[in-house]
């Protein structure tokens, strides 16, 4: 069963792309400005279909601690692609760190494009820096939300890498708070193959940690992350 919801999961994905995908094109050259609107409505259809083919609920905990459609940072666990699509309707305006290859992504490229999207050289050094940072005081002046994903990949459940520190960056250029927020979306939503797993991902969102110095700034990230272990698996 757990296969057959799986695969028929994969599919309504599919269909809802493409025909979302189409459907962007007149929004794309007539009316821009419902992009993000058109944008949160493809994340609802995307986590509705994990409920009702998967059975993959979500609670969150500490949505009250975060400022309303004020401009600040999210520090989020990265598991899966559930960490990408939640936060679409949860702020008011958000905007992802995201790697720039998928700017080239047909059809979705160009909406990431319109929607305000920051991309990312993964490798381009103290060129990308700058390019971030650029983008990260665009996005603060306009309001909006930033979500990073500090661990730089998706990582299963449980595992830890080092963090980058193109948060601390942004958060120093800034002055934006910044809310450090631990999930368990790998244990429903796998990173890699196409079987998901019917339960609850909860998104814990701790208080926001202060812009010090590079590595203590990461630690208290990584601190908050463990802190809320209890919590997730609750």
């Amino acid at each position: 069963m757990r296969v057959i919801r799986s695969a028929l999961f994969r599919i309504y994905i599919v269909v809802i792309s493409v025909l979302m995908g189409w459907a962007a094109m007149p929004v794309r050259l007539f009316w821009p400005r419902y992009a993000m609107p058109y944008a949160k409505l493809w994340a609802r259809f995307y986590l509705a279909g994990g409920r009702f083919w998967c059975g993959i609920h979500t609670h969150i905990e500490g949505l009250e601690k975060l400022p309303k459609d004020k401009p600040f940072i999210i520090a989020s666990q990265h598991q899966s692609a559930f960490d990408t699509l939640v936060w679409m309707n949860l702020v008011s305006k958000p905007t992802y760190v995201m790697k720039e290859e998928l700017l080239k992504v047909p059809f979705v490229g160009p909406m990431l494009k319109l929607t305000g999207m920051i991309p990312v050289q993964r490798a381009g050094g103290s060129k990308a820096m700058r390019g971030l940072l650029k983008e990260t005081e665009r996005a603060a002046a306009d309001g909006r939300q930033m979500i990073i994903f500090p661990e730089g990949t998706r990582m299963a459940y449980g595992e830890t890498v080092p963090l980058k520190p193109g948060i601390v960056a942004m958060a120093r250029h800034t002055g934006l708070p910044v809310y450090p927020v631990a999930t368990n979306s790998g244990l429903c939503w796998p990173n890699r193959g196409f079987l998901k797993r019917a339960g609850t991902i909860s998104v814990v969102i701790g208080d926001p940690v202060q812009a010090k110095g590079r590595g203590e700034m990461l630690q208290a990230i990584e601190r908050a992350w463990q802190n809320a272990q209890p919590r997730l698996n609750a």
